[in-house]
């Protein structure tokens, strides 16, 4: 029972980063510096990395709620 639990944390880790990075990936496309003050570069990335973590994770939950659900759904005929 516990190792399933190991099993399904490693996944929702490895999850989370993978579409954390596709995220930060497909961000990277929009041209961002019109619409940036003067001076406030960091600012900037610093929200960026803060959306990327926002859209990632729950792009994420999304996936894993509907793996879940997939796994849960052969119970219906039980």
């Amino acid at each position: 029972m516990l190792a399933g639990f190991g099993y399904q944390a490693l996944i929702s880790i490895i999850s989370h980063l993978i579409f954390i990075a596709v995220t930060w990936w497909a961000l990277q496309s929009i041209r961002y510096e019109h619409l940036v003050k003067p001076n406030h570069i960091f600012q900037v990335r610093v929200l960026l990395v803060l959306v990327t973590i926002a859209i990632g994770s729950t792009v994420s939950n999304f996936f894993l709620d509907y793996l879940l659900w997939s796994q849960q759904l052969p119970t219906i005929l039980n």
